[in-house]
């Protein structure tokens, strides 16, 4: 894979750049059930206007710079999307820090693989790419980080992508109550648990579905269910209840040290090898909202990034072949 970490203060030519080397890809992906599968632009701009009206103004900016065209200002709204899984476990380190850790696991063909830095309307946010503007974990430069876990559902509803979810809050947000907030309310189109952590190390994990009022917890750890198990095959697959048994065992004794909490994500059976299946780890990401820092980590490498300090790179990282493949790259 070919990571690059890309700044931008304000939506401009780097971002475009982006836009038309992925939109290939992401067009075919996003018409993969039909044009007519997908919501119309206006019902597209009513639901942003309704749910997120204060990322208007950056979503009307993105589609100008993406040249304008109704399916690709469709495609940037994140609206009903099309249905897409992945794996993915996260936890809180139980020590005074506040950090987050998490894998991503999913298929490298179907992946931006780009960490994004971002100056948009005031607000810095870093984090790991999704659709060009959305994210799949993240943390802004008031001390507030977010990750998401697929939630283990395969209902599919009325709603946003989760990626923007996580773009809106870090956008909008500072505190782990305010983000909890925001992700009760905001409707998502499938299952998703996602874990928001603060720089006073206030912590939630918001357990949202299409179906359903979304459930705020106190969990330090996520994988890929929510309560219980709704999708046994999934859950075999994924290993989920033996991935949330080992890292909760993990924090219910004495507290590790921060390294080797963090190096129990890059071994089995946290650290996923299923490339086969779509469900390997990809990365492992490592956020301190309180010192504005982020890692990402693979086993015998790391990148560090900070708000002060962002360094714009590309670099090589070797990963198993993948399978065919699901959503763009």
């Amino acid at each position: 894979m070919a990571w690059r970490a890309i700044s931008e203060t304000t939506p401009g030519p780097i971002w475009a750049g982006l836009f038309a080397q992925y939109w290939p890809a992401y067009r075919r992906w996003f018409l993969s059930e039909g044009a007519d599968a997908r919501p119309t632009y206006l019902e597209c701009r009513t639901a942003l206007q309704q749910h997120m009206p204060e990322i208007m103004p950056l979503y009307e900016a993105l589609c100008d710079l993406a040249g304008g065209g109704d399916l690709s200002s469709r495609f940037l709204s994140f609206y009903r999307p099309p249905p897409y899984l992945s794996g993915c476990s996260q936890a809180i380190w139980p020590g005074k820090e506040p950090v987050i850790v998490r894998n991503y696991d999913y298929n490298p063909l179907a992946f931006d693989a780009i960490f994004l830095n971002t100056g948009w309307h005031g607000r810095r946010v870093m984090g790991s790419s999704d659709g060009l503007w959305g994210l799949v974990d993240g943390m802004n430069d008031a001390g507030l980080a977010v990750s998401l876990t697929f939630g283990g559902r395969r209902i599919v509803g009325d709603g946003f992508g989760v990626p923007l979810i996580l773009r809106y809050v870090l956008q909008t947000c500072e505190t782990a109550a305010e983000a909890s907030d925001v992700l009760a309310r905001i409707p998502t189109h499938m299952s998703y648990n996602v874990t928001v952590l603060d720089r006073k190390r206030r912590f939630a994990t918001v357990y949202m579905a299409p179906d359903r009022p979304a459930i705020v917890s106190h969990n330090a750890v996520a994988t890929n269910h929510q309560e219980r198990v709704e999708w046994e095959a999934h859950a075999r697959m994924t290993a989920t209840v033996e991935r949330e048994r080992f890292l909760l065992q993990r924090l219910t004794l004495h507290v590790e040290p921060e390294e080797k909490f963090i190096g129990a994500f890059l071994k089995p059976p946290i650290y996923s090898t299923a490339f086969d299946r779509g469900f390997g780890t990809l990365y492992t990401a490592v956020y301190r909202p309180r010192k504005g820092e982020a890692e990402l980590r693979w086993p015998g490498a790391r990148w560090p990034m900070r708000f002060n300090g962002f360094v714009d790179e590309t670099r090589s990282i070797h990963v198993p072949a993948p399978v065919a493949q699901q959503k763009p790259a």
